[in-house]
């Protein structure tokens, strides 16, 4: 699965602006309260169904979950669309533990950490399933691996968004599908005091317009195929855009 030989270094990668930009600690924090199926319903359940919604259109036969977090989407595309490879790649170990016991069946698949093949390193899932502990800037996974790379509500959080493209660009199959939801308020005022928040919590935010994402897709690669804002309720919460695109 791993293809370090041919994989180029993504553009600006550098140890300081590897993987997800907060410490890995938020988010192993932020896992125990993650599946509440209030939050749930209110923040997640809206931008799943339309990446479920968009994939039914042209069915993938493999599949990415980038930011996959514990597991909710993963568990949804494997038993609607049943593809016969399906991946999460998660910065969080806390993160996968909690996907692993969401998706456990009894079965044991290797598990790859920075290109090491680790049996079971967060418990047994379904065949042609993988729980993957990875970096967004330099991803454990061979060119061309996959039809599909979904990624909803981590985008924002990549340090390095370019980089983070050149590597999606990277790993899936020429005319593959790339859906990506991620938090944009829709008012600068709105986004300078989420900005600030996050920053001031050790967890800053970054988010482009839905243009400048729009260009920064392109030139990574991609045709853009459709952009659309996801309604939330409650409305106060920041609605993400979906971003659908296909590799050239």
């Amino acid at each position: 699965m791993a293809d370090d030989a041919n994989r180029p270094r993504a553009r600006g990668a550098t140890a300081a602006t590897r993987a997800w930009g907060p410490p890995r600690g938020f988010f192993d924090v932020w896992s125990r309260v993650y599946d509440h199926p209030v939050l749930q319903w209110m923040t997640y359940r809206p931008v799943h169904d339309a990446v479920l919604r968009a994939l039914r259109r042209r069915p993938p036969q493999s599949v990415l979950d980038l930011g996959c977090g514990t597991g909710q989407l993963l568990a949804r595309i494997a038993g609607e669309l049943r593809p016969r490879r399906l991946a999460g790649c998660d910065y969080s170990s806390g993160m996968l533990t909690h996907a692993a016991e969401r998706l456990r069946d009894g079965s044991a698949v290797p598990v790859q950490v920075g290109g090491t093949s680790t049996p079971a390193a967060h418990g047994a899932t379904p065949a042609g399933l993988a729980l993957v502990r990875g970096d967004a800037l330099r991803l454990p996974f061979a060119s061309g691996a996959f039809d599909a790379v979904v990624s909803t509500e981590a985008f924002h959080w990549f340090p390095d968004q370019d980089a983070a493209l050149a590597e999606i660009a990277r790993v899936l199959r020429p005319d593959g599908t790339l859906l990506l939801g991620f938090v944009n308020p829709p008012l600068a005022v709105i986004g300078d005091v989420f900005r600030i928040g996050s920053r001031l919590l050790g967890a800053p935010l970054r988010w482009p317009t839905p243009a400048a994402l729009r260009r920064r897709v392109e030139a990574a690669g991609f045709a853009v195929t459709g952009q659309r804002r996801i309604l939330r309720v409650p409305g106060f919460l920041l609605p993400p855009v979906l971003t659908e695109a296909r590799r050239l």
